[in-house]
């Protein structure tokens, strides 16, 4: 569904007031515009969609802050702009840290031990299989939102991120997995 101002100004308006439908709608009709122009400036699929859950996690924090003077998508994407910035500054620090780091490193071993094996021998099996197939991330949202129980705000408390962030990063979780699920009958 496309748009125009005074849908967008509409939407805004129920999404301040708490309208997670209004959100929803907002995010759908803006995620594929804001997703690409990132995989554009990123090539990598993983920090496009990461850059993209960020954005729309903090436009909807900031909503209150936007001027309806300027486009909605181009505010969508000037904070993306900002964000992946942010990301290459990071990632810049912590090669030189890592450089800093690199003689005291240690080298994990993840292959599965006896325990992981046993746990993927359950009855779940399939299930846990196709969420292992996800980021790291994806991962972990969903064992402590299904598996642990935890709600949105206990969530956003362990990873010390805001609830709309959570939010937006469950429903791309559940979508990654329904698309493996149905790519695996």
């Amino acid at each position: 569904m496309i748009l125009n101002t005074e849908s967008h100004s509409l939407l805004i308006d129920r999404a301040l007031s708490g309208d997670q439908a209004a959100f929803n709608t907002l995010l759908n009709n803006h995620w594929q515009e804001v997703y690409f122009f990132l995989l554009k400036r990123t090539s990598n699929e993983l920090d496009a969609e990461d850059i993209a859950i960020q954005t729309f996690s903090r436009a909807f924090e900031k909503l209150s802050s936007y001027d309806s003077a300027f486009q909605f998508n181009t505010w969508l994407i000037s904070i993306s702009k900002n964000l992946h910035i942010d990301l290459i500054r990071a990632r810049n620090r912590s090669r030189s840290e890592e450089r800093l780091n690199a003689d005291t490193e240690l080298v994990l071993d993840e292959s599965p031990n006896h325990e992981d094996r046993l746990i993927l021998e359950q009855s779940q099996h399939q299930l846990l299989e196709y969420i292992h197939k996800l980021n790291p991330r994806y991962q972990k949202l969903i064992e402590l939102f299904y598996f642990e129980s935890n709600s949105i705000r206990e969530i956003s408390t362990l990873l010390e991120e805001s609830e709309n962030n959570i939010k937006v990063s469950l429903l791309r979780a559940r979508r990654s997995l329904a698309e493996i699920l149905r790519n695996n009958p």
